[in-house]
């Protein structure tokens, strides 16, 4: 884990104090009104209607914590790795062509983050990807973060036509389309002042997808990100249905709009995919994290070995991020759309 910057003695304890009040004494009690924010940069304030949430900024944010790694590589993808000041919750290495921009960021947590060592950071900006990370339940909620004057963004991948209520990971309404991705990244580019940097990186997205060109009608696949005990796997209608509909495939649980429900095996064994498109990650808080392991899974299983998918090795690795809807599920229909080929099974 990196380490801050080293403050001045008197800026550090005035941010300890501060901490110490919050704690003590209640959120509602830390934060500046809004008649006592400084004069507004020019071009600004800026309003977005997030997630039913108003995120107003004043300026462009200076010091942001970032609280899902989807959130961390979609700003470092606009060039804005000087302004993140921590970040937390990985499933995944930092993309590549990230890594030198991602390097000296304070890693806070590899997983969900206290309250605490965010407010540590002394944020101007917080961003998240789930309601599960910024929400109720999570490291905070909004009007905990609005109550010490931080304004947030929630991706709205996240929200409008999903349902979080529930006690597993939502459930759609309606299908996830990239357009809400690429919304995010107009919004976040818009609050940040870089709207170029956000369009190229829109046009760069689309026209990836738009070159996949690839057919393959009949074709069967299964998503399992984690879990071999109980299995979560990929419903109709998140990030990975844009991947199954990028290569006219179809997903073995299309019929089911939770995002990722869990199931038994003997189930998955009798809708007997094609393909099997497999998380590859390298957290470890569930069985099966690393396609290594589920590879071993499926191929000693007495009810999965005898899978086509299974029994003609037609496996697809994809990060996990790939597999949530971040700039990466791109990669996953990339990748996916390769293999394919390499199957034989596209028109």
């Amino acid at each position: 884990m990196q380490i801050l910057p080293s403050r001045s003695r008197a800026i550090r304890t005035s941010a300890a104090l501060l901490l110490s009040t919050c704690l003590t004494v209640g959120l509602a009690s830390c934060g500046a009104p809004a008649a006592e924010r400084e004069q507004a940069a020019p071009g600004f304030p800026r309003t977005i209607d997030n997630c039913g949430h108003t995120t107003e900024v004043h300026e462009p944010p200076q010091r942001v914590v970032t609280l899902n790694q989807a959130s961390t590589e979609l700003l470092l993808s606009l060039g804005l790795e000087d302004r993140i000041v921590g970040t937390a919750t990985w499933t995944d290495p930092v993309l590549p062509e990230l890594k030198q921009a991602a390097e000296g960021i304070p890693r806070l947590a590899d997983d969900m983050p206290s309250f605490e060592s965010v407010l540590d950071a002394e944020p101007d900006f917080a961003a998240g990807s789930f309601a599960a990370t910024l929400g109720k339940g999570g490291v905070a909620t909004r009007e905990q973060f609005d109550e010490l004057g931080v304004p947030t963004y929630l991706s709205p991948t996240d929200c409008g036509a999903k349902d979080n209520s529930g006690s597993g990971d939502g459930i759609r309404s309606e299908t996830l389309t990239m357009d809400v991705l690429y919304g995010e990244i107009r919004d976040l580019s818009r609050i940040f002042d870089v709207q170029q940097r956000g369009q190229k990186l829109i046009d760069e997205l689309k026209q990836r997808l738009d070159g996949l060109d690839v057919d393959a009608t009949g074709t069967s696949v299964l998503y399992w990100f984690a879990n071999s005990d109980s299995p979560y796997l990929a419903g109709c209608c998140g990030a990975p249905g844009i991947m199954t509909r990028a290569v006219g495939a179809e997903n073995v649980f299309d019929d089911t709009n939770a995002e990722w429900p869990q199931s038994g095996w003997e189930n998955v064994a009798e809708r007997d995919p094609d393909v099997v498109v497999l998380g590859d990650l390298t957290r470890r808080s569930q069985t099966a994290e690393s396609a290594r392991s589920k590879i071993d899974f499926l191929e000693s299983h007495p009810v999965t070995r005898d899978m086509t998918a299974v029994k003609r090795e037609r496996y697809v690795r994809v990060s996990g991020q790939a597999l949530n809807p971040t700039i990466r599920t791109v990669d996953g229909a990339e990748e996916l759309a390769t293999k394919l080929r390499e199957f034989g099974l596209v028109q």
